[in-house]
């Protein structure tokens, strides 16, 4: 077999965890009838760490493609389509801060709602 990225096991895990993984999280965020602040906030920033670990392996990856003797590794990985890659973690990422933001969001509007109760002079 040629020597290559995609006959590496580590690719491979990092193409689960980045497809698999947020398609789970997603799933189970909107088939949930119910769930906790606390779920909800893991989530996002597991969404926030996959992104973040894919924008490393892009970058391992594209460093061993520069020197595989694999013409296809540098296909994908060195070339201009290596930019598309990005867009995933990218959207991966971005979708988890604002899972996070929304979930910090609603509990300051419950904070300050509270605080009113509390204090009707202020």
């Amino acid at each position: 077999m040629e020597n290559t990225i995609f006959s590496e096991l580590k690719f491979w895990l990092m193409m689960i965890a980045s497809i698999v993984m947020p398609f789970g999280i997603y799933s189970y965020l909107i088939l949930k009838k119910a769930i906790s602040k606390k779920t909800t906030l893991i989530f996002g920033f597991a969404l926030v760490a996959i992104a973040g670990m894919d924008v490393y392996f892009l970058k391992v990856f594209s460093a061993a493609a520069k020197l595989s003797p694999s013409l296809a590794d540098d296909t994908i990985f060195v070339s201009e389509i290596s930019l598309a890659l990005y867009l995933v973690p990218a959207m991966f990422g971005g979708i988890g801060v604002n899972i996070i933001s929304h979930v910090l969001i609603q509990h300051l509007d419950e904070a300050n709602q509270r605080f009113k109760k509390e204090h009707p002079d202020s």
